[in-house]
């Protein structure tokens, strides 16, 4: 019967902690509406609740073990749970300030400082459990009683004061009106292009060092001849959320994109747009808990830049950009994130909604099939279970790069960009052979067999970039990105990943590392620059073009890139916004 009251304990404890990260997700999601909180609650109480009670309950099994003192507590026992209210208090407090250094930027300033106002106030609350647990210690009489109406107040105030602080909940983003194209409208003046060539996940820590040793030899050239800087990403660090801040030139708060995905709890019609970090919330979406719902192009709450240029009469041909799924109407052409995908599925092209106009998709369905044929007479050698992890990504960029070229013959547009995901993939998977000391149980097999992997899809890249060096023409502008970097995993991450299923990952993006910045072209001024922002890419190509930057964009127009006789003719200009 002891051991059985013991549970009842730690099962209120348990629930506090759910119950503290119920709020700290209301906290990070401001727009979703506290009526919609029950079924949020139950889910993370049948999750983290139940977690936590069993780690509760397994460390007063072994404390009953190991103590001199053997305790016999009551149903409801505050010698108990004073020890385990003040722990969930001070770790909730501590995944609330984490959460708000990282998260905090995807959040509007008002919905910032009130989470940091709650914050102030279970840390404080926090502090008062713990100066209980002092007293309780070191009080001679105990008197629970008191403490124990203490010990509530501090329980319910650390909880309910934040919820206040937070608020009922804000009217969710309405959706950017998408301005038509017009092609009768006169473009900028002159004919310069701009090439974006968008490599997710590459690390310019890579990239330098290989280029230096001249193994990578365009790159080399962008950096002796180019303009480059690192850029600041955003958190979380997913492709969604940092593309859609490019496309924009926008925080997230101001775009609609905030995540990969938006997240509905069990029995809930209303969408969670951010999970929290430090605490494995992603499992809940593995293990069913959590409703996933990927985002669509519909979801963009502000225009992005190739529907901006298009308003303006210069034509676009965009391939395999994040959250481009379904190809909406432009000037020019636009290939969706999803439409590679669709192809072995799908009995009518024109019908996946993947490519936008409807015509261009039997030519990029050709382009896909001719990339795969090359591919099957190039030979790819006998695969093995690493090499088919990075396949698909690494395939589906041959196949993007033969499409943008067959829509570009086709289509004369201004401004092209394609997004390639094959170096992302590597590096998730490949990391840990190119830099065993950061791991420190790559075997000598294993660094035979794959220690040139990854620099060995650099160097795909590499000759990617040389071929759009070469497609240059006096006047156009080559920009080269990433929007995140990528990092060897810690141990801990390392460990749940392995927990779950995924033993082979080794390499991440989610501590925001930086990505960078090339740009080439007659008009660029070499050199290295002050770190930017991936949101600086959009205010920066509509400056080239001679167009006004919205006051509105968080990014900057980088004018400090280009030549004085460049930014000498063509001074910055302005308007309110563009929304």
């Amino acid at each position: 019967m002891r051991y059985l009251r013991m549970l009842t304990n730690c099962l209120i404890g348990g629930m506090a902690f759910a119950s503290y990260l119920t709020v700290l997700v209301l906290q990070i999601n401001p727009r979703y509406p506290l009526l919609r909180v029950p079924g949020l609650a139950v889910t993370l109480a049948l999750t983290y609740g139940v977690h936590a009670t069993a780690a509760f309950y397994a460390l007063t099994v072994l404390r009953q073990i190991v103590a001199t003192e053997v305790i016999s507590p009551g149903w409801i026992s505050f010698r108990v749970l004073v020890w385990l209210g003040s722990g969930s208090a001070v770790m909730a407090s501590a995944l609330t300030w984490a959460n708000l250094r990282d998260l905090g930027p995807v959040l509007d300033p008002d919905a910032q400082s009130r989470m940091a106002a709650g914050a102030l106030v279970l840390t404080t609350c926090a502090g008062a459990m713990v100066a209980l647990v002092v007293w309780h210690r070191l009080s001679p009489r105990r008197a629970t009683r008191p403490p124990a109406l203490v010990l509530g107040a501090a329980l319910m105030a650390s909880m309910a004061v934040p919820l206040m602080l937070r608020g009922p909940g804000s009217e969710p983003l309405k959706a950017a009106r998408w301005s038509a194209p017009r092609s009768g409208l006169a473009a900028p003046a002159g004919g310069a292009r701009v090439v974006a060539v968008l490599l997710e996940g590459a690390s310019l820590d890579i990239i330098a060092p290989a280029a230096a040793e001249g193994r990578l030899p365009n790159f080399e050239r962008l950096l002796q001849r180019g303009a480059s800087l690192h850029l600041a990403t955003v958190r979380p660090t997913q492709p969604g959320p940092v593309w859609a801040a490019m496309a924009t030139g926008k925080a997230p708060f101001k775009n609609g994109i905030r995540s990969a995905a938006s997240y509905a709890p069990l029995g809930a019609s209303d969408w969670l747009e951010v999970l929290p970090d430090y605490c494995y919330s992603h499992a809940l979406v593995e293990y069913g808990f959590l409703r996933e719902r990927v985002h669509s192009s519909r979801d963009f709450a502000a225009r992005p830049l190739w529907n901006l240029l298009g308003a303006q009469g210069v034509a676009v041909g965009i391939v395999n950009m994040a959250v481009s799924q379904p190809a909406r109407e432009v000037l020019g052409y636009l290939v969706s994130d999803q439409f590679v995908r669709m192809l072995a599925s799908a009995v009518d092209v024109e019908a996946t909604g993947g490519v936008w106009p409807a015509e261009a998709a039997t030519v990029a369905a050709s382009a896909a099939a001719q990339a795969a044929r090359d591919r099957q007479g190039a030979g790819a050698g006998t695969p093995d279970a690493m090499s088919e992890l990075v396949a698909q990504p690494c395939s589906a960029d041959l196949s993007h790069e033969r499409i943008g070229a067959e829509l570009e013959s086709r289509f004369a547009t201004r401004f092209q960009a394609v997004r390639y995901e094959c170096l992302d993939a590597v590096g998730h998977y490949f990391l840990r052979y190119a830099r065993p000391a950061a791991f420190g149980d790559v075997t000598e097999e294993e660094l035979q067999r794959y220690g040139t992997a990854l620099l060995s899809h650099y160097a795909v890249a590499d000759e990617l970039v040389g071929r759009a060096m070469a497609a240059l023409r006096s006047g156009d502008l080559l920009l080269v990105m990433s929007g995140f970097g990528m990092e060897p995993m810690s141990v801990g991450k390392r460990l749940l990943e392995r927990a779950v299923g995924n033993a082979r990952l080794s390499g991440t993006h989610e501590p925001a590392p930086d990505g960078f910045l090339f740009a080439f072209g007659t008009d660029v001024r070499p050199g290295r620059y002050a770190r930017g922002s991936v949101a600086d890419l959009t205010p920066t190509v509509l400056y080239f073009f001679g167009l006004p930057v919205g006051r509105d964009m968080d990014g900057f127009a980088r004018t400090d890139i280009f030549a004085p006789e460049f930014t000498g003719r063509r001074p910055i200009t302005y308007i309110p916004s563009y929304e």
